[in-house]
């Protein structure tokens, strides 16, 4: 809005044609007109801007929602597939059982059979410490309830007192975290 400046005296009323006095600027111009002119520009500009608020308040909002949707998707995808890498690290060592249990047919030797399992066995478990399982190791262990689930108690020495004396199940971690707790006989 710009303001235009005059050297005439202020605003004085003169008379019009039917006999009213009518307001005119110092400038020589209609008061009343000059003010309805500027207020529409104000008006339009301001619609404008809360045009260009609005689209972008769109934008953001279809964005978000979008963002959202593909978020949604993804999660759904790794919860389907998400074992995919897992199997796959599997496959070799299933691979070895198939081979192992078709030769086993074939061969006499009851130690080469013994020696092809404790080496399948061997592979299994470094395929899921691959994946970051690890053995919860119990042998003369403090039982701990963190990582132990005692499911007898067998009278010992005083030396075996709240020692692990034994396993039936192993437990296994996780990345540090137990996703099966190692079930033992507890000395009492």
């Amino acid at each position: 809005m710009s303001k235009k400046k005059c050297n005439n005296n202020p605003a004085s009323p003169q008379p019009s044609p039917q006999g009213r006095e009518q307001k005119v600027s110092p400038c020589g111009g209609d008061l009343e007109e000059a003010t309805l002119e500027e207020a529409t520009a104000s008006i339009e500009e301001l619609q404008k801007e809360i045009d260009e608020l609005k689209d972008k308040y769109l934008r953001s909002v279809a964005e978000f929602d979008n963002y959202r949707k593909h978020t949604l998707k993804e999660k759904s995808e790794l919860i389907l597939n998400g074992g995919e890498k897992t199997i796959i690290a599997l496959l070799p060592v299933l691979d070895d059982m198939e081979r192992a249990i078709a030769n086993n047919d074939k061969s006499d030797d009851i130690e080469a059979i013994k020696e092809g399992m404790k080496l399948i066995c061997q592979k299994f478990m470094k395929t899921l410490e691959g994946m970051g399982v690890k053995k919860i190791e119990t042998e003369d262990k403090d039982f701990d309830t963190e990582f132990h689930n005692a499911i007898a108690m067998l009278p010992m020495g005083e030396d075996k007192k709240g020692k692990v004396i034994d396993c039936t199940k192993a437990g296994y971690t996780m990345n540090d975290k137990v996703i099966r707790h190692a079930d033992v006989a507890v000395g009492e």
